[in-house]
């Protein structure tokens, strides 16, 4: 090998953006491999075979052992050989030697070939699954390649790697056509015995964040916040924003023009319906916001328990609790309160007793015996996934 070799060596580097050393190295070691195999016998003999970085000169070598009667050249050498290398060799000294064949280079080149192409395209597979790691949790574009029967996943192209969509991240009754694409959300990447895979979500609740960022301007820019999103995939999700600009009303932003904005985030989850709530530190105001699509008459707050109790119209009951709970569940997780849901005859009808619930814990708070939480900045209680 030669100089010759490096250049090439140093093309592939810039072509596959593989570092030299990293290329070398995985020659080295199926070089290593194959001299052994050809010239080693009983395992006797432990050799390296060293790639020069510069000149591209391939050298075998071994540790020997100096002695004064030779009795196994594999292991052995004699002293005076052994001066002929390093003049301040002793009996008892080991020293390296190359040992490289006349012929192992032609014998290299044929026994090393598929381990060595082998061993560069690992090397650009993990040089791309580094670079997947890195976008976890980011949205990603995909195109359909098949569908596992067996496993109920999809399988798609990412473009340098492929991806893999389990059942349990995708959302119910959702179908792809081979060569269809859509969005994901990058959840990890993997090292399986068949390479690097990256596993994408449809049904996390990351997804409709990032889905929001892709699409209004002012979350990208940090105008706009979102404090958390929960989610029951394929059916609603509700998300809570909060602007940091008093002049950006957050809802509008994330609605967009005649409402272009979430009608794309609402297409690409195959009409999932979406609940956009405005944040409060207030828990009354974000409380009766989380309830949306519910018109909300009062809120009572039992600071002590994380409780409250929500008055809605009467012919709003339904709709505040939403079909089999969905909405007043989902209320929940994403403000982190108890919700009990009252229409406003209910309501009348236990006024007195829930009045004077309310003042006892009043009365409480005021001579210490409850901590006052109205005063804490709920961000991190509110919602079970908070985007950052």
């Amino acid at each position: 090998m030669n100089s010759d070799f490096i250049t090439a060596l140093k093309q592939i580097e810039k072509e596959r953006e593989i570092p030299l050393e990293v290329i070398c190295s995985a020659i080295e070691d199926a070089l290593t491999s194959a001299y052994k195999r050809n010239y080693v016998t009983n395992n006797q003999q432990d050799a390296t075979v060293v790639i020069n970085r510069v000149t591209g000169a391939i050298e075998a070598k071994t540790t020997k052992t100096v002695v004064n009667k030779v009795k196994n050249s594999m292991l052995e050498i004699s002293l005076s050989d052994a001066l002929k290398i390093n003049k301040k060799a002793n009996v008892g000294d080991e020293i390296s030697v190359v040992v490289t064949p006349s012929d192992f280079g032609r014998i290299a080149a044929q026994t090393a070939k598929q381990v060595i192409v082998q061993r560069i395209r690992e090397a650009e597979r993990d040089i791309i699954f580094d670079e997947f790691a890195k976008k976890e949790n980011t949205l990603v574009s995909c195109t359909t390649q098949r569908y596992d029967h067996e496993q109920k996943k999809y399988y798609v192209d990412l473009g340098k790697l492929e991806g893999v969509l389990p059942s349990e991240e995708q959302i119910e009754n959702e179908h792809f056509k081979h060569g269809e694409i859509f969005k994901a959300l990058i959840l990890r990447a993997e090292k399986t015995p068949k390479g690097p895979q990256i596993v994408i979500s449809r049904s996390a609740a990351g997804f409709v964040a990032k889905l929001f960022e892709f699409e209004v301007p002012e979350i990208k820019t940090g105008i706009v916040a979102v404090r958390g999103v929960v989610r029951e995939a394929g059916n609603r999700s509700k998300i809570a924003v909060e602007s940091k600009d008093p002049k950006v009303d957050p809802v509008g932003a994330c609605v967009g023009p005649k409402g272009v904005r979430v009608q794309a985030i609402v297409e690409e989850l195959k009409n999932e319906k979406i609940d956009i709530v405005a944040w409060s530190p207030n828990p009354e105001i974000f409380i009766a916001n989380s309830l949306n699509p519910s018109k909300v008459l009062k809120v009572i707050v039992d600071t002590f328990n994380k409780s409250a109790i929500v008055v809605v119209p009467d012919q709003q009951l339904s709709l505040a609790i939403g079909k089999e709970g969905q909405n007043v569940r989902l209320a929940v997780r994403l403000t982190g309160w108890k919700i009990d849901i009252l229409s406003e005859s209910q309501y009348l009808a236990k006024k007195e007793e829930i009045d004077s619930s309310a003042f006892e814990n009043a009365k409480a708070k005021a001579f210490g015996e409850i901590e006052d939480n109205n005063s804490k900045d709920v961000k991190d209680e509110t919602s079970e996934e908070v985007i950052n």
